[in-house]
């Protein structure tokens, strides 16, 4: 069987406690000034609401504050890649001179054998050596024209690498421009965020010191085990945390005017609260069934 227990708190009536100004979320506000505006109920009930409002409001800030130094390193990370590409450009251009230089000696020593050979050409002696200095220009010159196509497929190669090194020159300096817009965005919004954050911390300070110790306690438990949740709504005869019914009788005590005790779901533990209406017997029937 279904059924609710309640664990009560006899206070000394005192009138409701007024609203704090700041809220965070339109639904929750409108429920805040619902239950505050109240006085059917435990007249701790409307600041435990409002303290679970503002411990909902905290979690999301602090979940916001601890996802922007992510945002900072992914940021960082951008850059960084930017800036290896760089560097491997610039990397690449070098190989690539270095090998040019490399062709253009190769074209020069060849066409120093070709001059040698031509030099000693006017001083042999015999038809066989002269021969064989003219085949040895001869190849001389081939080598001399192929290393200079070489030199010129490289030339053409660095010209590549060079465009190729401004374009990551640019990227890198568009990424700097836009991390640094991005870092000044996040930091701004961490300023911002904790700023709500400490304001949040403070209203929660001011909250607690209205709320009876032995509730505070009470409260801090059960939000261990749910948080952000410590206090269910008891509507349409059930604990809107966890749907666990919620027996006539004890509703109609959460909506007594009279009452001073504090109820807790069976199912979950939650504290009970209701917004729903009190029906309200005209005094004259109320006097005439009396009389009856």
């Amino acid at each position: 069987m279904c059924f609710t227990s309640r664990k009560a708190h006899r206070l000394p009536r005192r009138p409701p406690f007024p609203p704090v100004a700041r809220t965070f979320f339109h639904l929750q506000k409108a429920v805040q000034r619902r239950v505050l505006e109240s006085d059917r109920m435990h007249p701790a009930i409307p600041q435990l609401v409002e303290l679970q409002h503002v411990d909902q409001t905290l979690a999301v800030l602090r979940a916001d504050l601890d996802r922007l130094p992510k945002r900072l390193k992914e940021a960082d990370a951008k850059l960084s890649g930017a800036r290896a590409a760089v560097t491997a450009a610039k990397e690449a251009h070098t190989h690539a001179l270095t090998h040019r230089k490399k062709l253009e000696l190769d074209v020069e020593q060849w066409k120093e054998r070709a001059k040698k050979y031509r030099a000693q050409s006017s001083s042999v002696k015999t038809n066989e050596a002269y021969k064989a200095l003219q085949q040895e220009i001869t190849h001389a010159e081939a080598e001399v024209s192929e290393a200079e196509d070489r030199v010129l497929e490289q030339m053409m190669a660095l010209e590549e690498v060079e465009r190729r090194v401004k374009r990551v020159e640019a990227d890198l300096r568009e990424a700097e421009q836009g991390v640094a817009a991005d870092k000044k965005q996040i930091e701004a919004q961490y300023t911002e965020q904790k700023g709500k954050a400490d304001a949040a911390v403070a209203e929660r300070a001011e909250i607690e010191k209205k709320v009876p110790e032995d509730l505070r306690d009470l409260y801090a438990r059960i939000a261990k085990k749910h948080p952000g949740s410590a206090m269910a709504e008891a509507r349409g005869e059930q604990c809107r945390g966890c749907g666990m019914r919620v027996l006539p009788h004890t509703l109609q005590l959460l909506k007594s005017e009279t009452d001073e005790e504090v109820f807790r779901c069976e199912g979950c533990g939650r504290i009970l609260y209701s917004l729903e209406p009190i029906p309200h017997v005209p005094k004259e029937a109320a006097d005439g069934a009396a009389q009856s």
